[in-house]
């Protein structure tokens, strides 16, 4: 379990967050059109008010697994799908079972390329 004081949680970009206030308040408009309460939520998901609270608000802290519970109940677990989609190679190599390899790069031992500097 994260800490709730986690410096990763700190250091979140600022698109990162508008990104988890955006999924938040699709949650909430998905429960306001089942005309479910906030507490009729919180009993489906088995979790609190708070943690509810904390999903529709994006708080960074709440767990990846709570979202993907609130997204099955309201019907919308599907577009997770469109998280981090693969590239086509990655995909096909996904549904055959057989593994992508990548390029050996040709850089001296412990060198740290521009693309592993893209973080």
């Amino acid at each position: 379990m994260m800490s709730k004081n986690s410096k990763t949680l700190h250091a979140l970009p600022p698109d990162a967050l508008d990104g988890l206030a955006q999924l938040g308040q699709r949650l909430r408009a998905h429960r306001q059109q089942q005309q479910w309460t906030l507490n009729d939520m919180a009993q489906r998901l088995f979790c609190s008010p708070a943690t509810c609270r904390a999903l529709e608000s994006g708080k960074p802290g709440t767990s990846v697994g709570m979202f993907a519970h609130a997204l099955w109940l309201l019907g919308q677990l599907d577009s997770l799908s469109s998280v981090a989609p693969l590239s086509s190679d990655f995909a096909a190599a996904l549904t055959t079972g057989r593994r992508v390899r990548r390029r050996a790069a040709a850089s001296l031992p412990g060198a740290i390329s521009e693309q592993d500097r893209d973080f």
